[in-house]
């Protein structure tokens, strides 16, 4: 089988390491990769949302599967595009991706369906959300609705922070197009948690739940991130609570897109809050994230391509995923300056490393024979171990050992959180 993995990240990283142990592959392209993925796969020079050049690339090469990585692509139809010519292809189309793509599509389907999130508002228009936000109380939760690299959500402590998120997203179009509506919600309190799922539009098989660490600083302190470390299996979500959201989250979710007639084909990530008996939506991603596959698929059992292809086929409801004991911990190194502005192009000296650790490239390149930096998240640095508080020991042990100038990284990882 020949494969083609779209995207350049640390979790087209751990898909394509993940796809290459199963017997049936016998060549994988990433389009474009990056400098660890070039390691282990042939990386090609298309940009992701050069979706007329990775379909020729595809038929030229007769690509079985395609496995998408990022939600630019996915929003913007390349599933469509691909299929259209007779191509396998491993995510949802364009109108499933609205669930990204557009924050009001999916609060919009989460109330028509009685899936518990929090009260919400969408406006167009600046005064309409000035003359509209003290309603929402403080903290409030301000959201571009389109895509914004995993930056378009502000928690606004007070009617000031709220009103600048407001003028920078509305009036500044800071995230661009991605601002023309803006959603406005009720902070949730609570402990926060990631459900990746495989979705055949039938069934949806959720993996082994994920905690995420979005902000920049140790304690959950600084401004939002892509997220800054991850570890798995989550340490507050046990069987009742996971039943719990079987029945109140991925059961209501399938009934949904069946009633709307969304074809949903892929992998649904469904960002979570939990406090006491709550279990609420904070979001929904159309693809796996980041960096908690870093985490999800060192820990499965399973061969993911037979996986993609009983997604592919409907035959989910025959797949029963299988996990390893062990715990995973992932630590991002990130550029100095991230998210704001950071520099680009700087050395990274990654030695051979022993006690079950890998290092993933979110954000890297080759260049005169070397790995540098080539965005904001460079590194996901995963290990395993038998225990949360070793596999943590085991990847801040590999951290350590990184030559990474200009990078910081929490130091918190891992840690226990309790309801």
């Amino acid at each position: 089988m020949r494969v083609l993995i779209i995207g350049s990240g640390g979790r087209e990283h751990a898909i394509c390491k993940k796809v290459l142990e199963s017997p049936k592959v016998d060549k994988v392209f990433v389009a474009p990769g990056n400098g660890g993925i070039s390691e282990i796969a042939e990386c090609v020079n298309i940009h992701v949302e050069d979706t007329r050049a990775l379909v020729a690339f595809a038929l030229k090469e007769s690509i079985d599967m395609t496995i998408v990585g990022p939600e630019g692509p996915l929003v913007d139809g390349v599933v469509d595009a691909f299929e259209a010519e007779g191509l396998r292809v491993v995510g949802p189309n364009k109108e499933a991706a609205q669930f990204e793509g557009s924050k009001a599509f999916t609060k919009s389907f989460l109330m028509r369906h009685g899936i518990p999130t929090a009260k919400y508002l969408e406006v167009t228009e600046y005064e309409a959300a000035v003359d509209a936000i003290d309603s929402f109380g403080y903290p409030v939760v301000i959201k571009a609705d389109g895509l914004a690299a995993g930056k378009g959500v502000i928690i606004a402590q007070d009617k000031p922070e709220a009103l600048k998120a407001l003028r920078e997203i509305m009036a500044d179009k800071v995230f661009g197009n991605s601002g023309d509506k803006v959603v406005l919600e009720s902070f949730l309190t609570g402990i926060e948690a990631s459900i990746l799922c495989f979705v055949d539009g039938d069934t949806i098989l959720p993996m082994s739940p994920a905690q995420d660490y979005k902000k920049a600083f140790d304690r959950d302190l600084g401004p939002n991130t892509g997220g800054m470390g991850t570890y798995s299996p989550s340490q507050i979500i046990d069987d009742s609570i996971m039943r719990k959201i079987d029945d109140r989250l991925l059961k209501p979710f399938i009934k949904g897109i069946k009633a709307d007639g969304i074809a949903f084909k892929g992998i649904l990530f469904i960002g979570i809050m939990i406090e006491d008996d709550d279990i609420n939506v904070i979001e929904y991603n159309v693809r796996f994230g980041d960096p908690e596959t870093e985490v999800t698929l060192p820990r499965l059992e399973n061969d993911l391509v037979e996986v993609f292809e009983a997604l592919l086929d409907k035959r989910l409801d025959q797949i029963e995923l299988r996990w390893k004991s062990s715990h995973a911990v992932c630590v991002i190194m990130a550029a100095e300056g991230y998210p704001a502005s950071y520099e680009k192009g700087m050395p990274i000296g990654i030695p051979a490393l022993d006690g079950g650790a890998y290092v993933y490239h979110c954000g890297t390149k080759k260049a005169d024979g070397g790995i540098v930096s080539n965005g904001g998240r460079v590194l996901g640095v995963t290990a395993l171990g038998e225990s949360l508080e070793s596999a943590r020991i085991a990847a801040y042990e590999a951290v350590h050992k990184i030559e990474f100038p200009k990078s910081f990284y929490r130091t918190d990882i891992g840690k226990k959180i309790t309801l």
